[in-house]
């Protein structure tokens, strides 16, 4: 950085350079310095949380008269750059900084501060009037919930609603196609392609229902608490102000906690909600697992589905094509499992009045968030959407599966039935050929009692 301009920039600590182009001052600088941890920097949608929240602070502390009209103003403009993105490079501090949060706090005062004051506004101060009535303890764990609901409302329960479609538009298409079932991984009674496919869409409806079931929770903000939750240099109404004009803003039913001191302690709305991404992330795991089990071959496997072919497979087997989408798929369940524990750990974090792995837990929770939302929609729409069936193959297996031999179970009883089954798998034979042989029951009486369409509707044949 030697050949770039610096200003001096002062703090209560001293005096230091900071970038010349820089929006930041002293105190973010400081932790750009103190924390060259990760090179990851807070999310796009933990950045939009603070520019709404300081955005609303201004607005609540201009109408309880606390503020300046025009500075107000120049705040909330401020403020809406920095929730659009349009500063996104303004905001250096690593995720691995100050448990509380304290750096990125600062960091927004700072940016809005000085934008505020570039726009004309006079002697804007970041923490006077930026931060007014306001501590990093209750801003970061507004910012969590405040993101992590617009990021569920925008971006993943529609995600989730739109692969739950089409999964169950598949469903409906592909209902009377019969297949081989499989339990353990190995031959069992037939099921449909509607059951199969029906009982994924059931996985994602559940999942969408209970990620949907923290909203409530997750829409209560610790705003107003701000030091330790007893709501020092705050005036009572600023929580609720500033929750109604966030619920404004973003159609979002935020309120402020009932009990502050929870909120600036705890993150159990968080781990909550981590732990409901994680149940989704294995709904995910699940259904691309049986994809790739289903589109494996195409000769030496199952081969009864055909994935859209997307890219060349292999870098040194000319005409192989893998199953990309179900791969990254799994990769993102795993991520967020993973995520998942770290908001666990996290969230045990809470030391007395205020949980001091705050930005850890924002991190993880949008990152499962955004993950989930996209590999969502690359899942319905370059997967599930469009693969073919391969119903002679499916034909083939059906014909040679002898565990249809259990529809014979309350006529021939299960030793007989047995019996049945291992010759026919012992010399390769369709099971209905054996059953004639050693039944004594006719072709006809067995075709009907071993009809694999009639069987995947369960109940007695006789």
């Amino acid at each position: 950085m030697a050949d770039k301009a610096y200003r001096i920039e002062r703090d209560s600590m001293g005096e230091l350079q900071v970038p010349d182009q820089a929006l930041w001052a002293a105190q973010t600088q400081r932790a750009v310095q103190n924390f060259p941890i990760s090179g990851l920097a807070m999310p796009r949608g933990f950045i939009r949380a603070l520019g709404l929240v300081k955005w609303a602070a201004a607005g609540a502390n201009r109408d309880l008269g606390l503020l300046d009209t025009d500075l107000a103003e120049a705040i909330q403009q401020a403020s809406e750059q920095v929730a659009a993105g349009n500063h996104d490079a303004q905001f250096p501090v690593d995720v691995f900084q100050t448990g509380s949060g304290t750096s990125s706090n600062m960091n927004a005062n700072e940016v809005i501060a000085n934008l505020a004051r570039r726009a004309g506004a006079k002697a804007v101060h970041p923490n006077d009037h930026v931060n007014m009535g306001q501590s990093s303890n209750d801003v970061i764990p507004t910012c969590i919930h405040v993101s992590a609901a617009l990021g569920l409302t925008e971006e993943l329960l529609p995600a989730l609603d739109h692969l739950a479609g089409v999964i169950e538009a598949r469903a409906a298409e592909l209902g009377a196609v019969v297949k081989t079932g499989r339990t353990h991984l190995m031959d069992a009674m037939p099921v449909t392609f509607g059951q199969e496919l029906g009982g994924w869409g059931a996985q994602l409806r559940n999942g969408y229902q209970r990620v949907a079931g923290v909203l409530p929770r997750l829409s209560a903000l610790a705003q107003g608490g701000t030091a330790v939750g007893t709501g020092i240099n705050a005036h009572p109404e600023f929580g609720a102000r500033v929750a109604a004009l966030l619920a404004g803003r973003t159609g979002i039913a935020f309120r402020p906690a009932d009990d502050a001191f929870e909120a600036l302690s705890s993150q159990d709305t968080a781990v909550e909600l981590s732990g409901q991404l994680k149940t989704v992330a294995v709904s995910i795991m699940k259904i691309a697992n049986d994809l790739r089990w289903m589109n494996s071959g195409p000769l030496a496997g199952l081969a009864e589905i055909a994935l859209p072919a997307l890219q060349p497979g292999s870098s040194i087997m000319p005409g192989k094509v893998n199953p990309v989408i179900p791969e990254a798929a799994a990769m993102v369940a795993a991520q967020v499992i993973g995520n998942d524990t770290t908001v666990t750990v996290a969230g045990q974090s809470g030391n007395f009045q205020l949980n001091v792995m705050l930005p850890v837990i924002g991190y993880n929770l949008l990152q499962s968030i955004a993950l989930l939302a996209n590999v969502s929609r690359a899942l319905a729409d370059a997967a599930i959407g469009g693969f073919t069936v391969n119903e002679e193959r499916l034909e083939e297996a059906l014909a040679r599966n002898p565990i249809l031999v259990t529809a014979l179970n309350p006529v021939i009883g299960y030793e007989k039935g047995a019996a049945v089954a291992k010759k026919a798998y012992a010399e390769g034979r369709p099971i209905l050929e054996v059953a004639v042989a050693e039944t004594g029951l006719s072709r006809e009486e067995l075709a009907r009692l071993l009809d694999p369409t009639a069987l995947t509707e369960g109940g007695i044949k006789g």
